[in-house]
């Protein structure tokens, strides 16, 4: 889960990290008077919307009056915002950030992240703020200065050492970012974050840190102990699919395709995914039913696949484990009769009860065309989809 950039500063400012002060507009006429509770000669315009790169996609601003920042404001409430993370579909602008515009003496990346091939948090610190963190990766790696902490053991005082040595601050500003980086971790086991980032982190005229944006990730299945976090989930920036799918507990994740997947698996899920591609196919979905699935849950599922009209077609993979080839099967029957199925459905079974899977699908006298292997399937799906 994602939240928007005011709401980070919210947490920051509650857990001891310095912000810009700065308030939430809806309408040019609260942006406007946003402008004038600030009292600066200038502020920042911020379009609030789920995607890095705001900036080159015109959704960041200067302005210098509160007239202008109405205008700017107006001008912004409603655009579809493109950047490079949001497609070239954008993302629609509901609200903005008005924010005092700060004085800027250098600029940092700060992020924690979960690193789960070392099952540690990782703390990452460069001298590249403000820029794109994954270019200076692969470009200038040597300016990114990387500590693992064990959760166990927690942040001690040599991660903090061989931080700020290697980004060479002063002994002032050792001593805050020290501070600054214990307060971070707390926040990141706090809210059981999957990341925790700080692009730029400033030093002001005044030799001050001071997070002047704020991207946070949260791991979704952690939200049940974090009520007061999930009531900050905007679902106007998420893939209503993806919405109605988490209701029924399936993971699901939306594309631009036109063949929908229904699989059991994320393994195979990707798999299937790349099956079709290799034939030429795009897939519409990723959509893992787990193992666990009831009819209902297939039931479901189908009717959000039906629900998307770019699906042309629809190929359901199953490989029985945990999973049972006649729950799949009672699932599509149910689907067929509730909501009806429009387009061609190609169905791979294999595994447990597979037998009783394929003849409840033979007695229903669906229009359901079978499949023997992945690969005969994902050929069935791409032909019927064009």
């Amino acid at each position: 889960m994602n939240i928007h950039e005011y709401q980070a500063k919210l947490l920051f400012r509650q857990n001891g990290i310095a912000v810009p002060d700065g308030y939430l507009a809806r309408s040019a006429v609260e942006a406007e008077f946003a402008m004038r509770r600030l009292h600066q000669p200038v502020a920042v315009v911020k379009a609030q919307v789920h995607a890095g790169g705001r900036g080159k996609g015109g959704g960041v601003k200067l302005v210098k009056s509160a007239d202008e920042c109405g205008k700017v404001a107006k001008e912004m409430i409603g655009m579809k915002l493109i950047t490079h993370q949001t497609g070239p579909e954008g993302k629609r602008v509901n609200m903005v950030y008005v924010e005092a515009a700060s004085e800027i003496d250098k600029e940092f990346y700060l992020a924690l992240l979960v690193d789960r091939e070392t099952a540690t948090v990782a703390i990452m610190f460069s001298t590249e703020g403000g820029m794109n963190i994954e270019e200076v990766a692969a470009k200038t790696p040597e300016k990114i200065f990387t500590v693992h902490v064990d959760p166990i053991a927690g942040l001690q005082d040599h991660h903090l050492r061989t931080l700020c040595y290697g980004m060479r601050l002063s002994k002032e500003l050792m001593r805050e970012a020290s501070v600054v980086i214990r307060n971070l971790y707390k926040m990141f086991l706090k809210y059981d974050y999957s990341l925790l980032e700080i692009n730029p982190l400033i030093v002001t005229k005044s030799q001050k840190l001071m997070a002047l944006d704020g991207k946070m990730n949260f791991d979704d299945n952690a939200l049940f102990r974090h009520p007061e976090i999930e009531a900050m989930r905007d679902f106007d920036e998420q893939d209503p699919r993806e919405v109605e799918a988490s209701k029924f507990d399936l993971n699901f994740i939306g594309l631009d395709g036109s063949i929908g997947c229904l699989v059991n698996g994320a393994g195979l899920a990707m798999a299937t995914m790349d099956i079709i591609k290799y034939y030429g196919g795009q897939p519409a979905n990723f959509l893992d039913v787990g193992g666990g699935a009831t009819e209902e849950m297939v039931t479901n599922a189908f009717r959000i696949l039906m629900a998307d009209k770019s699906v042309k077609s629809i190929f359901v993979n199953i490989f029985g484990g945990i999973m049972r080839c006649d729950v799949i099967a009672k699932g599509i029957i149910a689907a067929a009769k509730n909501i009806g199925i429009k387009v061609p459905v190609i169905v791979r079974l294999e595994g447990t009860n597979v037998a009783e899977g394929k003849k409840l699908l033979a007695d229903s006298k669906l229009n359901i065309v079978t499949a023997d292997d992945l690969a005969e399937g994902a050929k069935k799906a791409v032909q019927a989809a064009k």
